[in-house]
C-alpha cells in the first residue's frame, strides 16, 4: 500500500504505474483517494477546531458560576453540549472515511521498480540466466504421476476418495524423499545464516490483507468457518504477520529467517494437462525464506534471496533458469519479483518451481512494521522466496535423474537423509 502524502504530491506518477502495469480500470481511484484524504483532512481540521473551542468555553463556566451569573453558565453549558454532539457526529464521519480511504488504497498498485520490464502477462516475462546444462535423454519421460505410480510411491485414487481432487498420497521411498528434500533445504538455508522457524498454520484477516493483495487472497485463501481464520496459502503470511504492530531496533537489521509450513490453496483456475497429477495442488509443503531489512539494503537481499534458490537447485544438479517478471506480472504489492523455473526433460521445457519478490514498504505499512533508527522511526521493507516446494520440486528431481530403466538416481546431497539410499527402484 503507498503512502497517501505519496498518492497526493506526485499522482501522475501513480497513474502512470497503474498503466504499466495494464490495470487502467484502477486509475479513477488516484482521483478518489485524493478526494477522500481532502474530505479527511477538512473533518479532522474542524474537529480540532470544535474541541479547541470546547476546551476554552468549559473554563468559563466555573468563572461565570463564581460570580453567580448561573444563567449565563447554563447557557455555555448548553453551547458545549451542542459543540459535543456535532463533534460526536463528524468522528463518525471521519471514521467513514478514513475506511472509504483505506478500501482505496489497497487497491491502487505498488510502484515498481525502474528495473522491472513493461508487458502484459507472464507471456512476456523475461529470461535472466540460465544455470546448468538442460538436457533430454534417447528414451521416452513418462509423465510424473506415471513415473510416481510405478515407484509405488503415489496414490491419486484414494486421495479422490477422502478429499477430492487436487490431493494425494506420498508413499514409500518417494514420501522418504519428499521429507528428505524439505530437510536437505531446511539445513542448506540454516547454513546460510537464516534462522529457522515453524510458524502458525492458520492466521486471522486483519494479517492476511497485510501480507496480500484482495485479488490474491479471493483467489488463494481457504477461510474457516465461524472463525475470523485463514489456512496460510505460504508461511510468507504468518512469517511476516509475526510482526504485525512492532517496533524493530534497527541494530537487530536483517531479519533473515527461514521456514516450514504446510501450505493451502483454492487454485482458482487452474486447468490444463499440466495441472494434473501434483503440480497444481491444493495443499502441498514447502520451505521458505524471509526478510526484514532496511530500505537501502531491500535489492541486495532480493539478489541473495534468489540466488539460494539456484544455488540450491544446482546442488542436486537441476539445470535451472532466472525470469524477471514483467509489470503486468507483478502482484499489487510486489515491486520486483523474480522466478526461478527448472527444466522438464519430459516437457522439453522449464516450469515455475520458485519466486522470490521484492515488495518495499507495502505490508510494512499494512501490518505497520517500522524501525526505530537513530534519525527517527521507518517503515521496513520486506522480501520472501520460495527456498524449495515439494512436491512440485519432486517432478523436476525426478525428471533428471529418471534413467532408462525406470529407476532414480538420488543426488549425493539427499542421500544422508535417504539413511544412505543411492536410488529408486521400481
Amino acid at each position: 500500500m503507498l503512502d497517501i502524502k505519496f498518492v497526493r504530491e506526485n499522482p501522475d506518477i501513480v497513474r502512470e504505474n497503474i498503466k504499466k502495469k495494464f490495470q487502467d480500470a484502477k486509475l479513477p481511484l488516484v482521483d478518489e483517494a485524493i478526494a477522500l484524504d481532502k474530505l479527511n483532512r477538512e473533518i479532522k481540521v474542524e474537529v480540532e477546531a470544535l474541541r479547541a473551542e470546547r476546551n476554552r468555553t468549559s473554563k468559563q463556566i466555573g468563572a461565570l458560576m463564581a460570580q453567580g451569573k448561573k444563567d449565563e453558565a447554563e447557557e455555555v453549558k448548553r453551547r458545549i453540549a451542542a459543540e459535543g454532539a456535532k463533534i460526536d457526529e463528524l468522528s463518525a464521519e471521519e471514521k467513514e472515511v478514513e475506511e472509504k480511504l483505506l478500501a482505496v488504497m489497497m487497491r491502487i498498485p505498488n510502484i515498481i521498480d525502474p528495473s522491472v520490464p513493461i508487458g502484459k502477462d507472464d507471456s512476456e516475462n523475461v529470461e535472466v540466466t540460465r544455470y546448468g546444462e538442460p538436457l533430454v535423454p534417447d528414451f521416452e519421460i513418462p509423465y510424473h504421476t506415471d513415473i510416481l505410480e510405478r515407484l509405488h510411491g503415489i496414490d491419486l485414487d484414494s486421495a479422490r476418495r477422502v478429499a477430492g481432487n487436487g490431493f494425494y498420497y506420498l508413499t514409500g521411498d518417494i514420501a522418504q524423499l519428499h521429507s528428505a528434500v524439505l530437510a536437505y533445504a531446511r539445513d542448506f538455508m540454516i547454513k546460510r545464516g537464516f534462522q529457522y522457524c515453524i510458524p502458525p498454520f492458520m492466521i486471522r484477516s486483519n494479517v492476511v490483507t497485510g501480507v496480500m493483495s484482495f485479488a490474491e487472497m479471493d483467489a488463494m485463501m481457504y477461510k474457516i468457518e465461524g472463525e475470523d481464520l485463514y489456512l496460510i496459502g505460504t508461511s510468507e503470511h504468518s512469517m511476516i504477520g509475526r510482526f504485525i504492530d512492532t517496533i524493530i531496533p534497527e541494530s537487530e537489521l536483517p531479519k533473515t529467517l527461514t521456514s516450514y509450513s504446510p501450505c493451502f490453496r483454492k487454485e482458482k483456475g487452474a486447468h490444463g494437462i499440466e495441472e494434473r497429477g501434483i503440480y497444481r495442488i491444493h495443499q502441498f509443503e514447502k520451505q521458505e525464506m524471509i526478510v526484514i531489512c532496511k530500505p537501502e539494503d531491500s535489492m541486495m537481499w532480493f539478489d541473495k534471496l534468489w540466488q539460494n534458490t539456484v544455488d540450491l537447485f544446482r546442488s542436486m544438479d537441476i539445470p535451472v533458469r532466472t525470469l524477471e517478471c514483467c509489470s503486468g506480472d507483478l502482484a499489487d504489492l510486489k515491486v520486483k519479483s523474480l522466478d526461478v523455473e527448472a527444466w522438464s526433460p519430459r516437457q522439453k521445457k522449464y516450469f515455475e518451481v520458485g519466486s522470490c519478490s521484492n515488495l518495499g514498504d507495502a505490508q510494512a505499512r499494512r501490518l505497520r512494521i517500522r524501525v526505530d533508527g537513530k534519525d527517527g522511526k521507518y517503515l521496513a521493507h520486506t522480501l520472501n522466496n520460495t527456498v524449495v516446494a515439494p512436491p512440485r520440486m519432486l517432478i523436476a528431481l525426478i525428471e533428471n535423474n529418471l534413467r532408462e530403466d525406470g529407476s532414480v538416481a538420488i543426488p549425493a546431497v539427499l542421500q544422508p537423509y535417504m539413511l544412505g539410499k543411492t536410488e529408486i527402484r521400481p
